[in-house]
């Protein structure tokens, strides 16, 4: 007896993934893969490798009070370096027309 999925998508489209291993000043230690897309209107994907946790990640995400703290499990002085970094990588949104 086969089983029967009820796909709601399925589709396979290029990205392009950065591997990025740092420590911030304060010593705390990031190894993350982030990916680009063309799904999440600009969006990216972060991946924490060492914990397994990803988000998806936009401009928006990065304002919003806590939301590094939560998703990623961090203290308020890791998310705060983070933070830093993701403001270097994470794009303005860009939505289609």
């Amino acid at each position: 007896m086969g089983l029967e999925f009820d796909f709601l998508a399925d589709s396979v489209e290029q990205t392009t993934t950065r591997y990025v291993t740092f420590i911030t000043p304060k010593l705390n230690r990031f190894d993350l893969a982030i990916l680009t897309t063309d799904r999440f209107y600009g969006k990216k994907i972060v991946i924490d490798l060492q914990s397994g946790i990803s988000a998806v990640i936009g401009p928006d995400d990065l304002e919003e009070d806590g939301f590094l703290q939560h998703r990623f499990r961090l203290s308020d002085e890791q998310a705060e370096e983070l933070l830093a970094f993701l403001h270097t990588v994470i794009d303005p949104i860009q939505y289609p027309e």
